[in-house]
C-alpha cells in the first residue's frame, strides 16, 4: 500500500500562488487551484497595476503602444521587490525599478527615466502631508523688504532632457545644453503646478530657504555679488520680479512675522 503524497504547507502554496501572480507563464500554478480560478486572480492582479502605473505615468503611458506597456509593466511586476506594500508608494517602486533598467542598458529611451521622475514629483507633492497652514509667516508681507519665508511645498528638480515638452508627437534624441529646471509647487488650495525657471531664480530660492534674517532684496543682492554681477541694474530688476514671482507661484509664503 503506497503512502499519502505529504500535504503542501500553507507557506509553500502562497509562494507559489504569488509566483504564478507574477508570471503566469513561466510560473506553474499550484495544483489545487481551479486554472480558470487562478487566471482571474492573475488578470485582477495585473490589471490593478497596470491601471495604476498608467494614471500615475500618464505620459509614459502614451509613449508606449499596448503591447510594449504591457510588457514594461509585466516586467517591473516580476523583476522588482518592493519595499512596501503600500499602493501609494507603488509609483515611487517603479522609479526605483527603472533606475536599476537604465543601469543594465535594457534599451529604454535616454529620456525615460526622468520623465517617469517628473511625473511621479506631482504626485508626491500631492501625497505630501505638510500644510501652509501649519507655517508661521505674515501672507501680506512683502518679499523684498522682509524675510521671506519659503513654502515646504516648494521644490526644484533638475533635469538633463526637457521632461516637460516630451509626449506622443516629440521625444528628444539627446539631452538639452543646459540643464532644465523646474519649480513645483503646491499652493493653497493644494493644486500643483509646474514652471521651467533660470539658474538665477533656482539659485535665489535655495538661498532664500537658508536664510533666516535677511531681506529677500538683501539675499539677492549677497548673491549678485557671488556671481561678479553687484553693479548690473538690469539683472537686480530682473532678481527682484523673481522675488515677486515666486511670490505669486506661493513659493514664497510671505514674510517672516515682525
Amino acid at each position: 500500500m503506497s503512502a499519502a503524497p505529504e500535504p503542501v504547507s500553507t507557506q509553500a502554496l502562497q509562494y507559489a500562488f504569488a509566483a504564478h501572480i507574477r508570471d503566469p507563464e513561466r510560473a506553474p500554478a499550484p495544483a489545487d487551484v481551479p486554472p480558470r480560478r487562478m487566471a482571474v486572480y492573475a488578470e485582477l492582479f495585473f490589471n490593478n497595476v497596470d491601471g495604476l502605473l498608467a494614471a500615475n505615468f500618464p505620459v509614459v503611458r502614451a509613449l508606449h503602444a499596448e503591447a510594449g506597456w504591457r510588457a514594461l509593466v509585466r516586467d517591473f511586476y516580476r523583476e522588482h521587490r518592493a519595499r512596501t506594500p503600500l499602493f501609494t508608494e507603488i509609483a515611487r517602486e517603479f522609479i526605483r525599478y527603472l533606475e536599476r533598467r537604465a543601469a543594465e542598458g535594457r534599451g529604454d529611451p535616454p529620456f525615460l527615466l526622468e520623465l517617469a521622475h517628473y511625473e511621479w514629483s506631482e504626485l508626491a507633492l500631492d501625497l505630501d502631508e505638510r500644510e501652509i497652514a501649519d507655517v508661521e509667516h505674515d501672507a501680506d508681507g512683502d518679499v523684498r523688504a522682509g524675510v521671506p519665508v519659503v513654502s515646504p511645498l516648494a521644490r526644484v528638480l533638475a533635469y538633463r532632457y526637457p521632461v516637460h515638452r516630451i509626449g506622443p508627437d516629440w521625444q528628444p534624441d539627446a539631452p538639452a545644453p543646459q540643464p532644465v529646471l523646474i519649480l513645483l509647487t503646491r499652493d493653497r488650495g493644494d493644486a500643483v503646478r509646474f514652471l521651467e525657471i533660470d539658474a538665477l531664480t533656482a539659485l535665489l530660492l535655495e538661498r532664500l530657504a537658508a536664510n533666516r534674517e535677511r531681506s529677500g532684496l538683501a539675499c539677492l543682492d549677497a548673491l549678485l555679488d557671488e556671481l561678479g554681477r553687484a553693479g548690473d541694474a538690469a539683472l537686480r530688476a530682473s532678481g527682484e520680479a523673481v522675488l515677486l514671482r515666486l511670490r505669486a507661484r506661493e513659493a514664497l509664503l510671505g514674510t517672516r512675522p515682525r
